[in-house]
């Protein structure tokens, strides 16, 4: 994969997009001194959710690297495979009472959520794309609200058309996002969870979207395309009780 232009690529989908937060990326590292290298990194010196983590690359524009022992519980280093995933993890036992009702439906939750194989990584970092710091991330993430993020999706199926299926793990939604990501190397949808919204900063209306970078190029071309055809985001009202009919006839001229 060849170096990209990030500072052009961010820009480009926060113009397209609207953002609100930084577009960022993540990268896992087999070595901590391969995360400490990167340049202006910084280390927590508390201990953080990633999600915390995330945000602070998302809203404040840091650079962030961390290791296990920076994140807090084994939820956390599960997902990006820094630790966790063993038979007590597995279990649930930490999540009956709290958000379900029984040791079985906790197991099934921790058996349904996404996660990077343990062993192969010991660090990970997060930075801003237009940085390029990551050159170049695993994955790119951003997050948007649900119109943004339907206008990217457009984006994605302009050209190589492929129907999406994501699902819900509940809480734990990083599993979702950025642990399916890393783990399929597919575009990821979630909804954040209560953790990322309580400690992660993230906004009522925002959902997350995690993917490879070519992904992040192939959308950005696709919604350059759905521009010249007159359809940009943020998308304006026609009115709910016009005549449909001339509106319709600018999209599809000829056709309606």
């Amino acid at each position: 994969m060849g170096t990209r232009d990030w500072p052009n690529l961010a820009a480009e989908l926060e113009r397209l997009l609207r953002l609100r937060a930084l577009p960022f990326g993540m990268k896992l590292y087999a070595a901590r001194e391969e995360m400490e290298a990167v340049p202006k990194i910084r280390r927590p010196k508390s201990v953080h959710t990633l999600d915390q983590v995330v945000a602070q690359a998302a809203r404040l524009g840091w650079t962030v690297g961390v290791t296990a022992e920076d994140l807090a519980g084994d939820q956390c280093r599960s997902v990006v495979g820094l630790g966790g995933q063993d038979q007590k993890w597995r279990s649930g036992q930490h999540m009956v009472g709290v958000w379900f009702a029984t040791l079985e439906d906790a197991g099934r939750h921790q058996a349904a959520m996404h996660l990077v194989a343990k062993g192969k990584y010991a660090a990970l970092a997060v930075s801003p794309l237009a940085g390029g710091r990551l050159d170049p991330p695993d994955i790119a993430l951003f997050y948007a609200t649900p119109g943004a993020m339907i206008y990217f999706i457009n984006g994605l199926q302009w050209a190589g058309y492929k129907r999406f299926d994501w699902s819900v793990v509940g809480e734990s939604s990083c599993a979702d996002s950025w642990g399916r990501a890393l783990a399929t190397r597919e575009p990821s949808l979630s909804i954040p969870c209560f953790a990322e919204r309580r400690y992660g900063g993230v906004l009522d209306d925002e959902l997350l979207m995690a993917l490879p970078p070519e992904k992040l190029e192939q959308a950005i071309e696709g919604m350059q395309a759905l521009a010249k055809n007159g359809f940009r985001y943020p998308f304006a009202q026609y009115g709910i009780q016009q005549d449909v009919r001339a509106g319709m006839a600018v999209s599809y001229p000829g056709r309606t």
